[in-house]
């Protein structure tokens, strides 16, 4: 046995192979295609260069959290932790991540509690569709438009110099380890700011609206495109995702339409079909009732009328309805007995 692996707890070797596990039967399941979604790789070997590094520890790891706000972690110690929230209850198991700017964090799985959901957001009787798009980032159907913040765009001079500067350095010297870290931090503060911008509006929308309807756009197909460094940069999926595990945890309706349904051809007044039209036509004339629509605008209505939240506007309540089910947080798989988050 390599010396090396009694430097570590042994749970966190359990919990290693508990991975592999569930990576194996993915990988299996993907093959005899009894697994939805796209296709699952074997499993690889994790690099002990690797800048991204995680443990996990579980209830009978021993690890707790000090009188004193620190986070006693086993053959570890003592780590000082700056606290982003109280944590509501005893928490189950934690997560320590290292990502590839250095940086630390400690996730934790904990219990919630859906009465404390339900105060916190009580039902409304509003419903909104979504138009999502480049030039804004959202248009909502009562014709609200969020521009998009575009933080790699904002970026990009600084990254640019980052990447000159490690691509100048000799392979394997410590200058090119400094340089490479640099580079990613400044990715991981773009990172930062996108998810943050999708927590703020995704929380914002799910505690205003009972029902919401969103489009299911191909991402994949659309990265292949011209626009691929834009479409990355806003993070749809992203966004989407999280509308999802709020929408389950909070008890609101999140309905989401077929991406062929022609939202931006179909005049939201009268419901006829006036054709494709390129993108740079952002306005446009109904050839049958000659209402004047706003693009993203007519196409946000129309996503709320194709998910059938439109009827809710006279005044009849919007119940949750079935929604895909939470993603599990980095390493709470295999723990998830009642809803969870972190």
């Amino acid at each position: 046995m390599a010396s090396w692996l009694g430097e570590v707890s042994a749970v966190v070797l359990q919990q290693s192979l508990r991975d592999a596990e569930t990576a194996y039967r993915n990988f299996f399941a993907s093959l005899k295609g009894t697994r939805k979604g796209p296709r699952t790789g074997p499993p690889r070997f994790k690099s002990r260069k690797d800048a991204r590094q995680s443990i996990r520890f579980t209830a009978n790891a021993r690890w707790n959290i000090t009188g004193s706000g620190r986070l006693s972690l086993p053959k570890i110690g003592a780590v000082k932790v700056k606290w982003s929230r109280t944590l509501p209850t005893t928490p189950t198991s934690v997560t320590v991540i290292k990502d590839a700017a250095g940086r630390y964090v400690a996730s934790f799985v904990i219990d919630t509690d859906p009465a404390a959901d339900a105060t916190r957001m009580p039902e409304t009787e509003r419903t909104i569709g979504i138009d999502l798009g480049l030039t804004h980032f959202a248009v909502l159907s009562d014709g609200t438009k969020i521009d998009s913040p575009r933080f790699l765009r904002r970026a990009e001079k600084k990254l640019k110099k980052a990447q000159k500067e490690l691509s100048r350095k000799q392979k394997g010297s410590k200058n090119r380890a400094k340089a490479r870290l640099k580079v990613a931090r400044a990715h991981a503060k773009v990172t930062d700011a996108r998810r943050e911008f999708h927590h703020q509006l995704s929380t914002k929308l799910i505690s205003e609206n009972q029902g919401i309807a969103v489009e299911d756009l191909s991402v994949k197909a659309l990265a292949r495109t011209r626009l691929a460094k834009s479409v990355h940069d806003a993070g749809w999926s992203s966004f989407i995702g999280m509308l999802e595990y709020k929408a389950q945890r909070y008890g609101r309706t999140l309905v989401t339409i077929g991406r062929f349904t022609p939202t931006s051809q179909t005049c939201s007044t009268c419901g006829v079909k006036d054709g494709p039209k390129p993108l740079n036509v952002r306005e446009w004339t109904c050839t049958a009732c000659g209402t004047v629509h706003d693009r993203d605008t007519n196409a946000a209505i129309n996503v709320k009328t194709a998910a059938g939240l439109a009827v809710t506007a006279c005044g009849a309540p919007v119940r949750p309805g079935a929604i895909p089910a939470q993603r599990e947080e980095t390493g709470s798989h295999g723990f998830l007995t009642e809803p969870r988050a972190a």
